[in-house]
């Protein structure tokens, strides 16, 4: 994985959310150097660009009104964010925690450095996407385990059954339609709400 970030910066689609400024320059020529594809955006935008893979932003405490709209719009589809600063202050240093940055950039910019931040920003962003992915398959895992367990609990009132013996009424049940048991459990489910419904109706 880290060999293929690394071969992946060359390439990447960067959006510098910078001054158009000697420095701001500066850094697109470095990141250009590097082998990236770069846009500059300025004043600050009200959501980040849907084409980046990566953004450097500035983040400056006059801006805080603007980057907070911004921030606001962040999701996990959202690109890799580099924060660039230009003091260690506490109000700044607040506000890099809010963006949720994954690395820092120190001002003045130089290109020392900064292929490393990219790396180790990419490389983060990476790693929590896996930890992400990972999150949701255990809650979808979780959810259809619950599924199951009402489902069997509704055939086991409604039939006089065990609770094996339901388990395996819904594992057959469910081959035989060739579906998932998870699929099978909540159409038991949304059966018995519907004929509950329509008893209390009467």
């Amino acid at each position: 994985m880290a060999i293929q970030i690394l071969r992946d910066i060359r390439g990447l689609r960067v959006h510098a959310i910078h001054p158009n400024d000697t420095e701001g320059r500066e850094l697109v020529e470095h990141l250009k150097r590097i082998g990236c594809f770069v846009e500059t955006v300025w004043p600050i935008p009200d959501s980040f660009p849907a084409a980046a893979d990566v953004v450097l932003l500035a983040i400056e405490q006059e801006d805080r009104d603007a980057l907070q709209r911004l921030l606001k719009t962040r999701s996990d589809a959202s690109p890799t964010l580099i924060a660039i600063v230009g003091y260690e202050n506490p109000a700044t240093l607040a506000l890099v925690l809010e963006s949720g940055a994954l690395a820092v950039v120190e001002r003045p910019i130089k290109p020392f450095g900064l292929l490393t931040q990219i790396a180790l920003a990419r490389s983060l962003w990476f790693e929590r996407r896996e930890q992400g992915k990972r999150l949701r398959k255990l809650e979808r895992k979780l959810t259809g385990i619950q599924q199951i367990q009402k489902a069997k609990t509704i055939l086991m009132e409604s039939q006089g059954i065990t609770e094996d013996e339901a388990f395996q009424s819904i594992r057959k049940q469910a081959m035989a339609k060739r579906v998932p048991m998870e699929e099978l459990a909540s159409a038991i489910i949304n059966a018995n709400e519907l004929l509950n419904f329509k008893s209390n109706g009467a």
